[in-house]
């Protein structure tokens, strides 16, 4: 893409005259350098051409068209292109490759690539790019690898759209958990704090009273819901295609994410869909350390985002935010119904819906719940907590995650308990870990009674020990509860047998449901009381609530899927 007459406007010559002499140096690993065999692997796949000075080779806001290597001169990494604000924030020579996440899950580009000086450029079409990815594994794990780096990268400088809004606000905070929970580069213009709100809200012509706005690249959005968004940055399709999928896979935690893996990549046309973000409760954990392969840990954003990649990789479709609302068995095929109006027709089905946090049994919560308590530990939390007291609840693996995660941002960290003995119900490594931490403050047998505050604004919680009887009031700015979760199974009412919990059965628990299978075969393993429909993960009536099991399921229930497929035809 180049300027207009194929000449360099006076605009961009003045950002380019700013261009540092130097390429930015790779200090992160998110730029390396590809070889020549690379490159030579790479030219089978692609084609050269020459680039002249002021050329555009990716426009924010728009998405990428291919995978370009710069082969000679020199690129220029531009944020708020066209725009005041505009600036270079790195610089690329040769051997180094453009792009960002989004070219790998159809997101837009967060940024301009455009060339300082004439050159060679190496440009990949996208569906090539992914036949070369499958062929080179090792090849596309450096990709993703460097891709990856550069979204933390861009989320930690503030690049992207902004959300102006208050942090008292409702809406706001639903516009921030959305964009935090799917990885969007963005930055928070809070209203009560941020000198610049005023100055921005001038000059888009809002009004406090309007917040919260999404602004990006001269669009405003005024009040916008998550699908809105969404639909700004490419992440979903304005309808979905009317089609029949083999699988459709509703919920895309660990079990639903592994099942688009495994479909996608066994050659099913699969669809995924959920109703927030991907990663599910595990994406609201800043580290998951006891999963198979990750010594180290793993949070669970990234966990996934690589399921993410490696299901489009293959095929499967994604759509979030995406929610379901009914589900219709009652002919061969199964229909879902999404909020909206949308209908996804399939073959087969894959629950994996999950399950949601609950929410303290005490007065005053909807009060303080806008503002102050939380269901998550994410770096969005992490922000709201710098320098303030905070109370996290629960005894459970999460808890002690979010207890250790927020203890390097928060000014003190008080975890209740309402067991006996940390290790009861959290693993013993997570448990001696937070009782060697100073920072760390516990409280066993204890359980909240009451929320302090005035405004809105939490300013205590007050706890009671379950031994003595004992009351005690702990500071807080900000709680974070983890106590537990209820399966996320309202859509199913009626359509396949749950248990006393409201939790999915499958297998021979389902045989004495009321799905209508007549005298058809026992239900295999995964199977619910409706053939051709799968549970799997928090969902499923006696799971195990872990996320290398829910993988597992996932995985599991392809193939089953496969077998059903095979009787039916």
């Amino acid at each position: 893409m180049t300027q207009d007459s194929g000449t360099v406007t006076a605009d961009v010559e003045d950002l380019l005259a700013t261009a540092p002499s130097n390429e930015t140096p790779d200090l992160s690993g998110a730029y390396p350098r590809l070889t020549a065999d690379q490159i030579r692997m790479l030219s089978a796949y692609g084609s050269r051409r020459p680039t002249s000075r002021g050329e555009l080779l990716i426009v924010e806001g728009r998405p990428d068209e291919a995978f370009v290597v710069v082969l000679s001169g020199r690129v220029a990494i531009v944020k708020a292109f066209g725009t005041p604000e505009q600036q270079i924030v790195r610089m690329h020579g040769p051997g180094r490759f453009l792009g960002e996440l989004g070219l790998l899950t159809g997101q837009v580009a967060f940024f301009t690539a455009i060339t300082a000086d004439p050159g060679e450029v190496l440009e990949v079409p996208l569906d090539r790019l992914r036949a070369c990815l499958l062929r080179e594994p090792a090849f596309g794990d450096e990709i993703l690898r460097a891709y990856l780096i550069r979204r933390t990268l861009a989320i930690g400088e503030g690049h992207g759209f902004r959300i102006v809004g208050s942090r008292f606000s409702a809406s706001t905070r639903t516009l921030r958990e959305f964009a935090a929970r799917n990885r969007l580069p963005h930055r928070f213009v809070d209203l009560e704090s941020d000198a610049d709100a005023e100055s921005l809200l001038r000059a888009v012509g809002i009004t406090p009273a309007e917040t919260p706005v999404v602004v990006w690249r001269g669009k405003v959005l005024r009040n916008p819901d998550p699908a809105a968004l969404a639909a700004l940055i490419g992440q979903r399709p304005a309808k979905s295609p009317s089609r029949l999928h083999d699988v459709v896979v509703i919920g895309a935690g660990p079990a639903g994410l592994a099942a688009a893996v495994y479909g996608a990549s066994e050659g099913l046309l699969t669809q995924v869909v959920d109703a927030v973000a991907t990663g599910g409760q595990a994406a609201t954990t800043s580290r998951i350390e006891n999963y198979l392969g990750f010594p180290a840990g793993i949070s669970g954003t990234e966990l996934a985002e690589r399921a993410v990649v490696q299901a489009v990789k293959f095929g499967a479709t994604t759509c979030a935010p995406a929610e379901a609302i009914a589900l219709d068995t009652s002919g061969v095929q199964h229909v879902v119904r999404l909020r909206g109006g949308d209908t996804l027709v399939t073959r087969t089905l894959v629950i994996a819906t999950g399950a949601h946090y609950r929410r303290l049994p005490v007065p005053r919560l909807e009060e303080f719940e806008q503002t102050s308590v939380y269901y998550a530990a994410t770096q969005i939390e992490a922000q709201l907590c710098v320098n303030d007291p905070v109370v996290v609840v629960g005894g459970g693996n999460s808890a002690g995650q979010a207890a250790l995660f927020l203890a390097d941002h928060a000014r003190t960290v008080r975890l209740v308990v309402r067991e006996q003995s940390l290790d009861e119900f959290m693993s013993r490594y997570l448990a001696d870990r937070i009782l060697h931490d100073p920072r760390i403050e516990v409280h066993l047998h204890t359980e909240v009674r009451e929320l302090v505050g005035e405004g809105g604004q939490l300013e205590a919680v007050v706890v009671q020990d379950s031994q003595d009887g004992s009351r005690s009031t702990l500071p807080a700015r900000e709680l974070m509860v983890f106590i537990g979760a209820d399966p996320c199974t309202g859509w199913l009412a009626g359509a396949v047998a749950l248990d006393s919990g409201a939790y999915v059965r499958t297998g021979r628990a389902a045989e004495n449901g009321d799905g209508g299978r007549g005298a058809r075969r026992t239900p295999a393993l995964l199977e619910t009381s409706i053939p051709g429909v799968f549970a799997a993960g928090d969902v499923r009536s006696g799971s195990t609530k872990r996320v290398a099991s829910a993988v597992g399921e996932g995985a599991m229930a392809i193939r089953l899927v496969h077998e059903h497929l095979a009787h039916v035809r």
